[in-house]
């Protein structure tokens, strides 16, 4: 979790560009000095058994990161025949200072992808807040051949931003999904996508972004 923890320099330079703080007519604002406190309600999904996923937030409040350590998919070889297809469903608790609410402005995702020639893969996360209609839904393809690790990003324009309702506590979801397909690869080959690493954790990182309530 430290790797998470060490972008909030990043993070603080991603949503001045996105997000410019300060600006009357988005409303967006700095991150308040009280701290926040994110705990996890349930982790639902084939790519994140219990205990397989931890949250943790940056010291200057303006992300959070969400580690895996057993999120794969692959088809292949010795594979199950689901297994090509793993999803993580993750319901959060947010408690935020009175007064504020907030947005997920972006997100970073990382992880390994091993495709063989003719395989392809797609990475797909959608976010929504309990009882709320708004979903957003961003998808990354991927094609074989590749061997490497991976990234990718969701970015969300200050005015397409969904907010964390003032005044009621609504639970925020996060739904993640890694898809393997075997295309036209060599029959009994074995490709894979994984959102952890074999030599530790990978973070996947959630910025934030603040604006104060109306008053009541």
């Amino acid at each position: 979790m430290a790797g998470g923890l060490l972008l909030s320099a990043a993070t603080a330079a991603l949503l001045a560009a996105v997000l410019p703080a300060g600006d009357p007519s988005s409303g967006i604002t700095d991150p308040p000095p009280d701290k926040i406190v994110i705990k996890v309600a349930t982790v639902n999904g084939s790519g994140c058994p219990q205990g397989s996923a931890a949250v943790a937030v940056s010291p200057d409040n303006t992300a959070f990161t969400v580690t895996y350590s057993t999120y794969v998919a692959q088809v292949g070889g010795g594979a199950d025949p689901t297994a090509f297809r793993r999803n993580c469903q993750v319901n959060l608790i947010v408690h935020v200072p009175q007064g504020f609410t907030y947005a997920i402005a972006s997100a970073d995702y990382r992880g390994f992808a091993s495709l063989q020639r003719g395989a392809t893969s797609t990475e797909k996360a959608s976010y929504y807040f309990q009882g709320s209609p708004d979903t957003a839904a961003i998808t990354h393809p991927f094609r074989g051949p590749y061997n490497d690790d991976w990234q990718t990003t969701d970015t969300t324009d200050w005015s397409q931003l969904v907010w964390a309702p003032c005044g009621v506590q609504r639970n925020f979801n996060i739904n993640t999904e890694l898809r393997v397909n075997a295309g036209t690869s060599a029959p009994g080959s074995t490709s894979f996508m994984t959102m952890d690493s074999t030599d530790g954790d990978i973070n996947t990182v959630y910025h934030l972004a603040w604006k104060e309530c109306p008053a009541s």
